[in-house]
């Protein structure tokens, strides 16, 4: 895959011990080792972190996934992040999402595929990402009433860190990695 990134730092070695396992781990994961990867490497510390709370992150089981990646997607498309967006619709597609639906998720509000529940949840990440964010009152009672405490608090989480991830990714110049190309989802809605 042709990456489209300006990397802003320079990409490091995958080096030693643990830059090996990641490179093994990352091409049979996604077929080839993220351009994050490569930025984040420059520190190991911010590197294991990530990388160990992500692997945390990947057992969160109280939210419905669909409504997780729709979520993190519309996030990623208000921030604008491509490698984001690249990345989460070949995700989504791994996952068995209907492609149909995750290539309508940045223009969800002129779409008709989505349930009132996933325009909820949409309109949920947008008014999260937003700065300052706009999220009220209402929106958060709306969803407790539909998807349970527990899963609302998963949701808020993994909206605000595909926040963190977008707005990292970004400011790295990190762009679509052609990921998306491999499951027919190209071209990609922003």
């Amino acid at each position: 895959m042709t990456t489209q990134s300006k990397f802003r730092v320079p990409k490091a070695e995958l080096d030693g011990a643990y830059g090996k396992v990641m490179s093994v781990v990352a091409k049979k994961m996604w077929g080839e080792v993220p351009d994050v990867a490569y930025v984040m490497f420059h520190n190991k510390q911010v590197t294991k972190a990530v990388f160990g709370f992500e692997g945390k992150v990947k057992k969160f089981d109280k939210l419905d996934p669909t409504l997780s990646s729709y979520a993190q997607l519309a996030s990623a498309a208000v921030i604008g992040c491509s490698w984001c967006m690249d990345f989460g619709y070949f995700l989504a597609h791994n996952d068995g999402l209907d492609v149909s639906k995750v290539r309508e998720v940045p223009r969800w509000r002129d779409s008709d595929v989505f349930t009132d529940l996933e325009r909820d949840v949409l309109e949920y990440a947008e008014a999260m990402t937003a700065t300052p964010p706009t999220v009220d009152d209402w929106m958060v009672e709306k969803l407790t009433d539909r998807l349970g405490v527990e899963a609302v608090v998963e949701l808020t989480m993994i909206i605000a860190i595909e926040n963190q991830r977008s707005r990292f990714n970004s400011a790295m110049g990190l762009a679509s990695q052609g990921y998306s190309d491999r499951c027919e989802l190209a071209p990609l809605a922003t």
